[in-house]
């Protein structure tokens, strides 16, 4: 399962004590930097569980790297189980008794430090405040030297910090832990493990990099894109049957599309990198990998397709009279590249099930993310922090290769206009494709299988039926939906996520109630004598930019999660948190405007009230 222990080369999420949080990849026999907290082998975290916190620990004599040591939850919360203990300890000073035992100052007096050598004034003050450096005795030549010849991992320089400070006494309690918790921040040297999920990654773009990339949206805002539009999961994988299409036949044995098996589809336009997606994933449990054992399974498949391309490569150049067929057959010679691969990496059994035809599609027909995108490839370049790389043509297993389709605009509203789409399927039959050298052969069935993805992919997308839509975009959400509404099933909620609200707020004018009681009344010149479905496809014009009978229900929100400090009389919004654009989302449902005049039908008889009128008795 997911988020259990650490792999190797997955992306983690380190925490340090300065708050700052820094996501690397895990690449077993290298070391890991974390600055002034110190390095460290990355085998040492391999295999353990996620949320542990580890202390760099000095380095022994005889040893050149840091070992790590596992902090138990008793020392990590030291400090609130000794202020739980002196509370069951002294029950009627009761919580927080002491947080406030200060030294009040009289009107008029005033308190002084004074250097004990020179006599001097050092500081003045009619309060009980007094600046921090004329406190501490420690100069920072001496700290610095005792960071140097410090050891027990940072402990050592807090504790001669705190015995060094001259008004430690005069602290209160909350002033005492803020003071060691500085501290502690500063020298300790500790660091905790997290997963690279969907909210942690966001934050860590949000705060410590690019947050235009991901167009300030930040994880309470993800998730009511999420929960607006419904995304959940949309049932058990069901594939199409392989029509077991030979290399001489071309797209007429392409395998049907089964329109009744679409379902538990999304289509999505993201310009967050592949954040959304991602977010998406994860809600409808494709995201992680389910099987330890797809990792070894796919190392073993690319070492063993390696050093096959070896063994072709350099028979080509020093057999060439031999035929390729042989080659393809395994009837080769050993060579020294290919038993010195295969040694250090030995291959395991393989099962003999029958390879799949060009023409097989590897997508599932439910549970699918559809993204719509307006270049030759998408972004989805964050989606490499969960091991997924969508440029990659030989891709390990892994859950988004079935259930992930993309296409361009192009491909949706001019297919015919895209030479992978429009181009016919080559052709060859077995002898003439026995003639030719791998390379050519291989990439014979590449195209095929190509051509078989882009046809499924655009054929299915343009068959609609989609349960929902979310967006998160800088293009223009008016041309977004003028082609995406009609992709809709009926009852399809639609989510789109801006950092500004002025495309929200002309979206949300388009189905204005006006606009609606307009567009029915009868009397737009440029519906009239249009069907339904050529008004789904409304081309738009200026007074209606869209059909605003096809959703129901919008609204424009926002919402910002803000963190508190709280204490007795001194609760507040914290005061660094970062600024940067609220966002806002745009809801609906898609509905399919009745075909029609719509009428009542029955006896309805309007029932006549009579009313009493009472006359008061005579006395």
């Amino acid at each position: 399962m997911h988020h259990s222990v650490i792999k190797p080369n997955s992306w983690v999420a380190l925490k340090l004590p300065s708050g700052v949080t820094r996501v690397i990849q895990v690449t077993p026999n290298t070391s890991i930097s974390l600055g002034k907290y110190g390095t460290f082998p990355a085998n040492l975290i391999l295999e353990r569980p996620y949320y542990l916190t580890f202390e760099v620990q000095d380095k022994l004599p005889e040893e050149s790297f840091s070992r790590l040591r596992v902090v138990p939850p008793s020392e990590l919360y030291a400090d609130v189980f000794a202020e739980e203990d002196a509370e069951c300890a002294n029950p009627a000073a009761g919580p927080g008794s002491n947080s406030d035992a200060v030294i009040a100052t009289a009107a008029g007096e005033e308190f002084s430090l004074v250097d004990a050598e020179s006599g001097n004034v050092i500081a003045r003050s009619t309060q009980e405040v007094i600046d921090e450096n004329a406190r501490q005795k420690l100069t920072q030549a001496e700290i610095e030297e005792l960071k140097r010849d410090g050891t027990n991992a940072g402990k050592d320089v807090i504790a001669k910090l705190l015995l060094s400070h001259a008004a430690l006494d005069q602290k209160t309690s909350f002033s005492l832990s803020k003071y060691k918790l500085l501290k502690t921040k500063k020298y300790i040297r500790r660091f905790q493990v997290l997963p690279i999920d969907v909210p942690t990654f966001s934050n860590w773009q949000l705060e410590e990099r690019d947050a235009s990339k991901i167009l300030d949206i930040r994880a309470e805002m993800m998730g009511l894109v999420g929960c607006w539009g419904n995304v959940h999961y949309g049932g058990a994988d069901v594939f199409l049957e392989d029509p077991k299409a030979t290399t001489e036949q071309g797209e007429e044995a392409l395998a049907p599309l089964q329109e009744d098996l679409l379902a538990g589809r999304w289509l999505v336009v993201d310009d967050t990198g592949g954040l959304l997606v991602a977010a998406m994933a994860e809600r409808m449990g494709v995201l992680y990998k389910e099987d330890d054992e797809t990792d070894e399974a796919a190392e073993e498949e690319e070492t063993t397709e390696k050093a096959e391309e070896e063994t072709e490569q350099k028979q080509e150049s020093d057999t060439t009279s031999q035929k390729d067929t042989e080659m393809a057959d395994g009837q080769e010679q050993d060579l020294t590249s290919e038993a010195t691969t295969l040694a250090r990496h030995p291959k395991r059994p393989r099962d003999n099930k029958p390879r799949d035809s060009d023409f097989a599609v590897p997508f599932s027909q439910t549970n699918t993310i559809t993204v719509l995108h307006g270049a030759s490839q998408p972004n989805l370049s964050f989606l490499n922090y969960w091991n997924f790389d969508v440029t990659a043509p030989q891709h390990p297993p892994h859950p988004l290769l079935n259930h992930l389709l993309t296409l361009s605009w192009l491909q949706l509203l001019k297919p015919e206009l895209d030479t992978s789409y429009s181009t016919p399927p080559l052709t060859a039959d077995p002898e003439t494709l026995s003639t030719w050298k791998p390379s050519r052969r291989g990439n014979f069935h590449r195209k095929r299988r190509r051509y078989a993805r882009v046809r499924h992919i655009v054929d299915s997308t343009r068959a609609g039926n989609f349960s929902g839509l979310v967006c998160a975009s800088t293009m223009d959400p008016i041309s977004i939906l003028k082609h995406a509404l009609p992709l809709l099933a009926g009852g399809a909620p639609v989510a789109i996520y801006s950092p500004s609200l002025e495309p929200l707020a002309t979206l949300a004018d388009c189905f204005s109630v006006a606009r609606r009681t307009a567009w029915n009344s009868g009397h737009v010149a440029e519906i009239q004598g249009k069907t339904a479905e050529e008004l789904e496809k409304w081309e738009g014009s200026e007074q209606f930019p869209l059909n605003p009978t096809l959703l129901l229900g919008t609204s424009i929100q926002t919402s910002r999660a803000r963190r508190w400090q709280v204490l007795p009389g001194r609760t507040h919004p914290l005061m660094t948190e970062r600024g940067g654009a609220d966002g806002y989302i745009f809801t609906g449902w898609r509905a399919k405007p009745a075909e029609g005049k719509i009428a009542a039908k029955g006896k309805f008889k309007r029932r006549k009230v009579e009313e009493s009128v009472s006359t008061p008795a005579s006395a």
